[in-house]
């Protein structure tokens, strides 16, 4: 099968892998724990964390349940390198990692899981590409076991006018591309779709969300002002070319989007949906 690169991002930049470390942390915390929300797992139980960037979501669960076997599997290289040496700083022997392309069939024996966790594919996966990771993730859970998907239903709501500006022409270059399951581009859409998916393959599924606060006066504001302050210039090319803005039209709101987001005054909400679905018992 031919290698597909998708990654709306590079995946080998040192800014990518900076703004992966922060987001994996704000993301966890905003859920409440790496674990939150799951049924309690057995020891020895296997855990798979897909798409892992660098490690983050991983290596907190090795550290919380050391009694846990978990894998971490990325396409990019330097991102699997830089999570195997904080493993090995850190003392995780329970947790490894390796390099592995999810839009490719996966290079594990079949029910070999008890847990499978994905966070924020959007950017990752086009939007045929799911069903073929949901049959390879379905193939290596044990019978019973979980599959947690977490996806953003949008992209922050703030009162930035600037941010929601851009954000919006963020989203609907993501749906021109591919990207979601928008029937006009206005969101992500990935709730339903995702929902229905695992139910048609026999899961028992439910959903449920979770809000992040990165306002001004949160703790989580400088990583979500970091976040904007890296994939901003990531969308220059796409939006130039797509002809929404010219190159000083969007300089200038990329100046200004920060400005406004460094107002004391700034508020900003961060929604995310979770689909957990129990494995059919074959």
């Amino acid at each position: 099968m031919e290698r597909q690169d998708t990654y709306i991002f590079d995946l080998n930049s040192p800014a990518e892998l900076a703004r992966l470390i922060n987001q994996d942390r704000f993301l966890t915390q905003a859920m409440g724990g790496p674990l939150a929300g799951l049924p309690d797992l057995p020891a020895q139980a296997k855990v798979l964390d897909v798409a892992c960037g660098p490690g983050g979501w991983a290596l907190d669960v090795a550290l919380d349940r050391p009694d846990l076997e978990v894998a971490g599997i990325d396409r990019s290289e330097p991102m699997i390198s830089y999570a195997t040496a904080r493993a090995q700083a850190q003392g995780r022997k329970n947790a490894t990692f390796g390099v592995m392309d999810i839009t490719q069939p996966l290079d594990f024996s079949d029910a070999t899981f008890d847990l499978i966790n994905a966070r924020l594919l959007l950017g990752v996966l086009k939007r045929e590409a799911w069903d073929a990771l949901l049959d390879e993730c379905t193939r290596i859970l044990r019978p019973g076991g979980i599959l947690r998907l977490i996806e953003p239903d949008d992209s922050g709501s703030t009162n930035s006018k600037t941010f929601e500006y851009l954000s919006s022409l963020a989203i609907k270059s993501l749906w021109n591309g591919g990207y979601g399951f928008s029937l006009n581009g206005r969101s992500f859409g990935l709730g339903p779709a995702l929902l229905h998916k695992l139910k048609q393959r026999g899961y028992q599924a439910t959903v449920s969300s979770f809000v992040g606060d990165y306002s001004h006066d949160s703790p989580g504001w400088a990583d979500f002002y970091h976040n904007a302050e890296i994939t901003t210039p990531q969308l220059r090319i796409p939006l130039i070319k797509a002809g929404e803005l010219t190159e000083e039209e969007f300089d200038q709101l990329y100046q200004q989007e920060l400005i406004e987001m460094w107002s004391e005054d700034f508020t900003a909400l961060w929604h995310f949906v979770v689909i957990l679905g129990i494995a059919p018992t074959r």
